[in-house]
């Protein structure tokens, strides 16, 4: 059967990542925006196939090796090696197990449980390593280090894509993501509203929407010092990455961590929206600066759900282990 967005039908499941002819939900928020003539807009990633914005970089990031040669039929025996907090690791190993490739995960230590146990569910190979809460450079024994010495001693069987410095991880956003902001709000976008890690994202989406308007703002959160939320990144630590351009970025907001995980719980009980702490650290810079200047169109990158960190949320709200007779 033919692809067909409009029936959602699809030959492949690889069929229905996201693009400006099939985007990601927009949804309004309805009870927690500050602002009637601010209204903020959650940008749903965790509808993507493989249940993260990264899906879209893990598709580019894999059709960029298959362009080079460097994976497909003339490699039967080469996979995939990438050091990952989990998201963008998982959307590879997805991909790559519809198209048939090996994947090799490193991951840090202090990743929640939940997400190693879908890398192996995915069909990756999965080391984790000790190091921090998102992959760093530095040692070869390092996630990064680790992952590189995989893709140089075994270059036949591994092809390392490296999400911190391949630029198809930027163009996958000004692709797709940029495109669909524009085309979902009519142009009326005036407030974009992310978070940092690869920092492909941001950048992606900043290069295509200031293009079309650069009065738009960018505007990143970052978690304090010591955070434990998965994936993100603080301007101490982007050094990582050799995709953030802060030239694209108009204001960067440091928010509390522990938020993260008290506004996911509010975006769930409140506007039904199963949110994941990053998505809470966002949604609390947009809603600060929807408060402060009271007239704009916000629109947030929800990143992922919350399922795959239930571990991390029950320790900040304890609250959630506990029965009805109050044991927990």
């Amino acid at each position: 059967m033919k692809t067909d967005h409009t029936t959602r039908v699809y030959d492949s499941i690889l069929d229905a990542l996201p693009n400006e002819s099939n985007p990601s939900p927009l949804v309004r928020l309805q009870r927690l925006s500050p602002s009637p003539t601010f209204p903020l807009w959650a940008k749903l990633e965790w509808l993507n196939p493989f249940g993260s914005v990264k899906d879209r970089a893990a598709a580019e990031l894999i059709a960029d090796l298959e362009r080079q040669g460097k994976l497909g039929a003339d490699q039967p025996n080469r996979g995939i090696v990438e050091p990952t907090s989990g998201n963008t690791g998982l959307s590879l190993a997805a991909i790559a197990a519809v198209k048939g490739y090996s994947m090799r995960a490193i991951v840090p230590q202090k990743v929640p449980d939940e997400k190693k146990a879908l890398l192996r569910l995915a069909g990756a190979e999965v080391d984790v390593v000790t190091d921090a809460l998102c992959p760093l450079p530095g040692t070869e024994d390092g996630s990064i280090g680790l992952a590189r010495s995989y893709s140089r001693a075994q270059p036949d069987r591994y092809a390392m894509p490296n999400q911190y410095e391949n630029p198809a991880n930027v163009r996958a956003h000004e692709r797709t993501t940029g495109p669909e902001i524009w085309k979902q709000t009519g142009g009326k976008v005036t407030h974009v509203f992310t978070s940092l890690g690869t920092a492909g994202t941001v950048t992606g989406l900043a290069r295509f929407l200031k293009a079309q308007n650069p009065n738009i703002k960018i505007i990143t959160v970052q978690p304090t010092e010591g955070h434990d939320v998965p994936g993100l990144r603080n301007l101490s630590q982007i050094g990582v990455s050799k995709l953030y351009d802060p030239a694209l970025i108009d204001e960067i907001l440091e928010i509390p961590y522990e938020l993260a995980y008290q506004r996911a719980a509010e975006l769930f009980r409140r506007e039904g929206l199963r949110a994941g702490p990053s998505s809470g650290l966002i949604f609390e810079g947009a809603r600060r600066v929807a408060e402060r200047e009271q007239v704009g169109f916000g629109v947030m990158i929800f990143c992922d759900d919350v399922f795959k960190y239930m571990s991390t949320m029950v320790k900040h709200l304890p609250e959630l282990a506990t029965d009805e007779g109050g044991a927990s």
